[in-house]
């Protein structure tokens, strides 16, 4: 497995990340308004939105604030100059991830005739950008429509580390979709759920598995090690494996 499925995922990873950095900034910070940033203040808040990213991905969003200032190498007044509390910043982190990782369900969906084929590039490509590690927590425990299949009531998947957490705890009730309060994620759920749609459709998908059973897949197949290569390398096996678990079995 892997080769040229995993070179066009780190190819579309490096296209969306690239798409991202050339976005003019704007501030709408207390007047609800989208007014253009001065250089050197647009300048100080792709930092922030960098540091923002690198912190809670490797900490998850229970990170402090002082934490993601250091990062951007800003006084902490900096960051709540462009964000007046915590919340703010971590809805703009997982908004952006979340249409991020929509951008490229339908990419996959679009370009992919075999059902697998878009589902594994789907993944491979989510894991090598690393926005499986910053969606919203509460995607990973959404229920749908299409996976009351075979879901036992006590199913329970892990949620993201928080800072001074040793140990992942555990998330109980499944959400309805309509239950949701995080911006884009219907939308990111209704286009993974084609795709898990079509792979479970074309037996290529067990079929207890489910959508939020795949974003968990992103979220967790991307370790955060200290060594780029290692940690590509780490992720790109790991994701083998877990695409391979996904896989129905032989009879």
């Amino acid at each position: 497995m892997g080769g040229p499925a995993q070179v066009t995922a780190a190819q579309d990873a490096a296209a969306h990340g690239a798409q991202g950095a050339g976005r003019p900034a704007t501030s709408t910070a207390g007047s609800g308004r989208s007014v253009p940033l001065r250089v050197d203040a647009q300048r100080n808040l792709e930092h922030v939105l960098r540091a923002a990213r690198e912190v809670f991905g490797e900490l998850g969003y229970g990170a402090p604030m002082e934490d993601v200032a250091r990062r951007a190498r800003v006084g902490v007044g900096t960051v709540y100059r462009r964000f007046p509390s915590k919340d703010v910043l971590v809805r703009r982190i997982a908004e952006e991830e979340t249409s991020r990782l929509t951008d490229q369900a339908r990419t996959a969906l679009g370009q992919e005739e075999e059902p697998w084929s878009a589902l594994s590039r789907f993944l491979r490509t989510s894991v090598a950008s690393g926005a499986g590690r910053l969606l919203p927590p509460q995607v990973l425990r959404v229920r749908m429509a299409s996976d009351e299949v075979s879901m036992p009531v006590e199913t329970r998947v892990p949620q993201q580390r928080h800072a001074g957490e040793g140990e992942a705890r555990a998330i109980e009730p499944r959400l309805s979709v309509d239950e949701l309060d995080a911006p884009g994620a219907v939308e990111l759920l209704d286009v993974v759920g084609q795709l898990v749609a079509r792979a479970r459709e074309a037996g290529e998908l067990r079929l207890d598995v489910t959508v939020a059973d795949v974003l968990l897949v992103i979220a967790t197949a991307a370790p955060s090690l200290p060594d780029a290569t290692q940690q590509a390398a780490a992720s790109a096996r790991l994701l083998d494996i877990l695409l391979e678990g996904l896989r129905p079995r032989a009879l």
